[in-house]
C-alpha cells in the first residue's frame, strides 16, 4: 500500500524543478510542465549524477524500489541546502520510505553527494559510469 496514500516516495519526479510525488499530480497539472524522471539524471555518455555516484560509492541502495525517489529527493534537498547536517538530510527524506537499508547509507550518500557538488570530493571514479536503464532500475 502506498500509491493510494502517497506515502512511499518511490514515484518522485521533478516537476518544473521541484520534487513531487507523481502519484499526487493530476495530468492537467503536468500539462506544459518540465518533467524530469530518474532516467534524466544519467548523462548520454553514461556519467552518473553526483547523487547517483554517491549512492554507488556509499552502498545507498539494496532492492532499488525506493532509490529513484531517494535520489531525486536528495537532489532537491542539496539544491535547497548545499551543506545539510545529518539531521537535515533525515528531515529532507521524510516521505520517502526504504524497507531495506535502515537509511544509514542513504544519509551517508546524501552527505557525500553534497561534498561532491561543493567540490570537496571528486565527482567520479574512473569506473563509475552506468547505462540509463541500469541506474533507473537501481542497479
Amino acid at each position: 500500500m502506498g500509491c493510494d496514500t502517497s506515502q512511499c516516495g518511490a514515484c518522485t519526479i521533478l516537476l518544473d524543478g521541484i520534487a513531487v510525488k507523481s502519484c499526487t499530480v493530476l495530468a492537467i497539472q503536468a500539462d506544459g510542465a518540465a518533467i524530469k524522471t530518474i532516467e534524466g539524471y544519467v548523462e548520454p555518455n553514461g556519467k552518473l549524477h553526483a547523487v547517483q555516484q554517491a549512492f554507488w560509492e556509499e552502498h545507498g541502495l539494496q532492492c532499488g524500489f525506493c532509490t529513484r525517489g531517494m535520489i531525486i529527493a536528495i537532489d532537491q534537498l542539496l539544491r535547497d541546502n548545499p551543506n545539510p547536517t545529518e539531521a537535515e538530510v533525515r528531515r529532507g527524506l521524510d516521505g520517502n520510505l526504504c524497507r531495506c537499508t535502515g537509511y544509514q547509507n542513504i544519509v551517508k550518500a546524501a552527505l557525500s553527494a553534497g561534498r561532491k557538488l561543493r567540490g570537496e570530493e571528486p565527482l567520479e571514479r574512473p569506473d563509475a559510469t552506468m547505462s540509463e536503464p541500469a541506474m533507473a532500475r537501481g542497479h
